[in-house]
């Protein structure tokens, strides 16, 4: 297994995310970007490349030369479903090679091609448009990860900088819905797999987990809302009695000030707001979004497809520096490597 070489899916090529795989490159050595391979078409990243200026050198490699030619060149892992993608114009016939590299960046992770995945922001309406039917991104990659094994695994999605690392514990769903969705199993489940992924993953020998309230003031023994008491308390003690370093409700007003968040690792955030907003604030240029869960290393930028500036290049390229910058760390802690 190359325990240096980060798998780079194009996302949606009518996206940003071409142009940042053309910055990474670019400021590889400045932003201490590791080796990464880009699946993508060639012929529609050379195009972009002039566009947007300065031209960058492309070389179509396999995965066994692929790290070895990064420093003067961008290794591309051609796909079968080409692209004909214009900057800022989402369309579904993009679509066939959005999924073509997300499926062969999986298979080249659990083969030991490549150390990691990195993958670029996708759209889903586009997706949706073609047939897609999948919930999301990560949804995908959970489905894919399961073939052949005897369950799909469960991921968490965790939102990372050096200053602040979140979990959502409910996601995407309106904020009516979330009492009832919030449940004590959904809460010790999604604390277990991320004390699990912050141990393998990121060397925390201990990890510590902050579990926001629900309600204002945590509840306030009651009487601002039941579910903190009822809900959230008994998960942390179940986690608690799983040897996970769990403590809470808190406030989540007074839980992500520089001197709290020195008391512990990451934050679950009962919603998705509760929790984002955070880290949003602190580090919005630089965040990466992590899934935990999976048998593999995935990682991608903590920002959309921004088709309102593609092909402009002016996106800037922090988020999936930072993304692979991470996901290299993460394989080295996995592989007991120095960070």
């Amino acid at each position: 297994m190359s325990q240096r070489l980060l798998a780079l899916t194009q996302g949606d090529p009518a996206g940003i995310g071409p142009e940042l795989a053309l910055a990474a490159w670019r400021q590889r050595e400045e932003r201490a970007i590791p080796p990464f391979v880009y699946l993508g078409d060639i012929a529609h990243l050379c195009g972009l490349a002039e566009r947007i200026g300065p031209p960058v050198r492309l070389r179509s490699v396999g995965w066994d030369d692929a790290e070895a030619c990064f420093a003067t060149a961008l290794p591309v892992i051609e796909l079968d479903n080409g692209s004909s993608a214009q900057p800022g114009v989402p369309d579904p016939a993009n679509a066939a090679g959005v999924i073509e590299a997300i499926e062969r960046g999986v298979e080249a992770v659990q083969a030991g091609l490549a150390a990691a995945l990195v993958t670029n922001p996708i759209a889903k309406s586009v997706l949706y448009a073609a047939g897609f039917r999948h919930p999301g991104h990560t949804e995908f990659l959970a489905e894919l990860a399961g073939r052949g094994r005897a369950a799909t695994p469960r991921p968490v999605m965790m939102i990372w900088s050096e200053e602040l690392a979140v979990i959502p514990v409910t996601i995407h769903i309106p904020l009516e819905a979330v009492p009832a969705q919030l449940t004590t199993e959904l809460i010790v489940e999604t604390g277990r797999i991320a004390a699990a992924d912050l141990q393998r993953r990121f060397g925390v020998a201990r990890p510590r987990l902050a579990l926001c309230g629900l309600n204002p003031h945590a509840g306030e023994g009651g009487a601002l809302g039941k579910e903190d008491d009822a809900v959230i308390a008994p998960a942390i003690a179940q986690l608690r009695a799983l040897g996970i370093e769990a403590s809470g409700p808190y406030p989540a007003d007074t839980l992500f000030h520089a001197r709290a968040r020195a008391g512990y690792d990451v934050a679950l955030g009962m919603y998705h707001d509760q929790a984002l907003i955070p880290i949003k604030t602190i580090a919005f240029d630089d965040g990466v979004n992590v899934t935990l869960g999976l048998p593999f290393i995935r990682t991608s930028p903590d920002h959309g497809t921004a088709f309102d500036i593609a092909g402009k290049g002016i996106a800037r390229p922090d988020s999936l520096c930072a993304a692979l910058r991470l996901a290299a760390r993460m394989a080295a802690a996995e592989c007991g490597e120095p960070a």
